[in-house]
């Protein structure tokens, strides 16, 4: 009876290891113009700074979620959900999960970057309570010229 609970969609949250790079590489490949490769994702998840979770739908890999943490702070390197699990709630899942665990980690403030046409992403973060804080310019796309927007919210 549980697998087919799996298989009906409801996605399981877990920390991100090493050995899911490979997952992570090609939902950010689906997801972005720049993909990551397995090899830069593998680094990543072996730093200690690090923190990473991963959404499952059975076997199948859903979403992640990827920060660093410096200096009480954290900054969101990367979120990806899987295109045809979009618009279900699992970036809202993983990012809640994922501010709490940096909150319980002693994080007082989280950042991150997302493109000003990035409406879904942007609708995310600000219902979690993220504000801006500053925009750079014609940071994403080659000749595109959207501005980066770079957003806040204080756990603490």
């Amino acid at each position: 009876m549980r697998h087919l609970f799996l298989f009906r969609g409801k996605p399981v949250l877990s920390q991100a290891r090493s050995p899911d790079a490979a997952a992570l590489a090609a939902l950010h490949a689906a997801s972005f113009h720049r993909a990551w490769s397995e090899s830069e994702f593998a680094a990543l998840l072996a730093e200690r700074n690090v923190v990473a979770h991963r959404a499952s739908i059975g076997r199948t890999p859903a979403g992640f979620i990827l920060s660093r943490i410096a200096a009480g702070e954290a900054e969101i390197l990367s979120v990806a959900v899987a295109a045809a699990r979009r618009g279900k709630g699992i970036g809202r899942e993983l990012l809640n999960l994922h501010l709490r665990q940096l909150a319980g980690l002693g994080v007082r403030a989280v950042f991150l970057e997302v493109a000003e046409d990035n409406w879904p992403a942007r609708a995310l973060y600000r219902r979690a309570g993220f504000r801006d804080v500053g925009r750079r310019e014609g940071y994403y796309g080659a000749g595109k010229g959207v501005a980066a927007l770079i957003l806040r919210r204080d756990l603490m």
